[in-house]
């Protein structure tokens, strides 16, 4: 009990992070479950793709309403995505706790250097229109963002931001939007897989912090419409590249995650 009531304010930050920048929840959320709740490292991929893939469904309703989402480009983003989360999903069965998190790292970093660059690019201050973008560009960007979310449990939003940003053309405020709604949809195929593949997460700990992440998430969304972007961006730049630095410490030198 004292965990799902940890849980909670732990669930409204990662939310806020989600619904203010448009994704990064999971990069929180795996951590958090692993080392702050006591969840193994496989039942907190899980449990992380169900925090997200709520939070993000109500950070997109609400933005959607406002008409910031970029439906063509986010459809077409989810299938190939969804595919590519399939094997991504096969590869994490495969792979040991400490080498998924040493694997994750990289990723990490590579994620806060594209957010702090694409901060700096964008004002945050206007929309834009939806980019015209060829359906290729948009496929191979999908079949990346989904093999990299089942394969390290998350729901790829920390990807799919710089992606929709750096290598589609979006605007800042549309690429958040966008990018939500594809989380929410790919981040249920990631979670479909695990769950055939046997994953089970501890329920009323992940329905706590699931809950509490979407109230933050729609408080996010609505604090994203008033704050400067790029300051949100450069901070969420800062706490990934943190958080992989203690990771490596922590596999390298503390013995790793908790196994199971």
């Amino acid at each position: 009990m004292e965990m799902v009531l940890l849980a909670i304010p732990l669930g409204i930050a990662i939310g806020l992070v989600i619904g203010a920048v448009g994704g990064g929840g999971a990069i929180l959320a795996l951590p958090v479950l692993v080392y702050v709740l006591g969840e193994g490292v496989g039942p907190a991929a899980t449990a992380a793709l169900i925090v997200v893939a709520i939070a993000a469904g109500v950070g997109a309703g609400a933005l959607a309403l406002r008409g910031h989402v970029c439906w063509r480009i986010a459809l077409t983003f989810v299938v190939p995505a969804a595919l590519g989360a399939v094997a991504g999903t096969v590869a994490h069965a495969a792979i040991s706790a400490q080498a998924l998190i040493l694997s994750f790292v990289p990723v990490m970093l590579v994620a806060s250097a594209a957010t702090w660059q694409r901060a700096a690019r964008f004002s945050g201050e206007e929309t834009g229109a939806c980019p015209q973008v060829l359906t290729g560009r948009i496929v191979i960007a999908g079949l990346g963002v989904g093999a990299l979310t089942g394969f390290f449990g998350v729901g790829g939003g920390f990807l799919i931001v710089p992606v929709l940003t750096l290598w589609l053309g979006f605007s800042f405020r549309r690429a958040i939007a966008t990018s939500l709604v594809i989380i929410t949809l790919t981040g249920s195929a990631a979670l479909a897989s695990h769950l055939a593949f046997g994953a089970a997460p501890d329920v009323p700990l992940t329905i706590a912090l699931a809950l509490s992440t979407g109230v933050g998430a729609m408080i996010g969304a609505l604090l994203a419409q008033r704050m400067p972007q790029a300051a949100l961006g450069r901070a969420f730049a800062v706490v990934v590249g943190l958080l992989a630095v203690f990771l490596l410490i922590d596999a390298l030198l503390l013995g790793g995650p908790p196994q199971g």
